[in-house]
């Protein structure tokens, strides 16, 4: 599988969570032995992740905040979302 579904409803596992390291400035995703760190358009994707809307409502979502193109949208943040899952870091309820 190569993107996300859009009635997919990504997780932040247990154990894994968005955190501002004030250090650095910046956003990371922390997970066990890992730390992944975020650009602001990975952190614009995982700040949309509540648990309980679609990959569908993320991206419309994403899209009229922005002013992007839906397919668009859906396209970029599918491959970074399926990235982490590969990698474990990021669920589909």
């Amino acid at each position: 599988m190569s993107a996300v579904a859009p009635e997919e409803v990504p997780v932040i596992p247990r154990g894994v969570r968005l955190h501002h390291d004030r250090v650095r400035d910046q956003w990371v995703l922390l997970a066990p032995e890992r730390a992944v760190a975020l650009d602001p358009v990975g952190h614009a994707i995982l700040a949309e992740i509540d648990g309980s809307r679609s990959f569908g409502a993320i991206t419309e979502s994403l899209a009229a905040k922005y002013d992007a193109p839906v397919d668009q949208i859906a396209a970029d943040a599918g491959g970074f979302l399926r990235s982490l899952m590969d990698r474990r870091i990021l669920e589909v309820a």
